[in-house]
């Protein structure tokens, strides 16, 4: 009997785990199959799932991790491993962007946006794009975790914003 409120649960669900995937991987073909490996993934551990627990939780946790674990996989996939004896293409010349007139003129563009905004945007941005955590910049400039997320946030939308005509 317990299998079949464990399928009940399942089939109910589909659509909204159907909604995650598409979020996730923006493309209906990509969802689908994740949202089948996922329900596959959840019958196959069906033993592993405790009963009067978020069942919908551990359905998005599922998909998640399996939707994280094909991308990296991915990504692994398209890492290129120069195996030249003389590393021949690691020593190849990169276009890195920042070389061409175009490229300096968007960072120069950029530094002009970042610079025209009030010091209270500027600096959590800044140091989120240093690579400090949201966290850790709360910490530091002691303000709340949800200010400094809506900051880096407004940050990002004006950068976006004023740099659309360049991308």
């Amino acid at each position: 009997m317990k299998s079949l409120s464990f399928k009940k649960d399942l089939i109910s669900i589909q659509d909204e785990l159907f909604r995650f995937a598409y979020k996730l991987t923006a493309n209906r073909e990509e969802a689908n199959d994740l949202l089948q490996e996922t329900s596959l993934k959840a019958l196959d551990n069906e033993d592993k799932y405790i009963p009067e627990t978020n069942f919908k939780g551990w359905m998005y946790t599922i998909m998640r991790n399996i939707f994280i674990n094909n991308y990296r996989k991915i990504v692994r996939d398209q890492t290129y491993v120069d195996q030249t004896d003389n590393l021949y293409h690691l020593n190849l010349p990169q276009n890195s962007g920042f070389d061409s007139t175009e490229g300096a003129y968007d960072l120069k563009e950029m530094h002009r946006i970042l610079n025209a905004l009030p010091k209270e945007y500027k600096l959590p941005f800044s140091m989120h794009v240093s690579g400090f955590k949201y966290r850790e910049i709360a910490e530091k400039l002691n303000l709340p975790l949800g200010t400094v997320k809506s900051r880096i946030f407004f940050t990002r939308q004006r950068l976006q914003e004023e740099l659309k005509d360049f991308v």
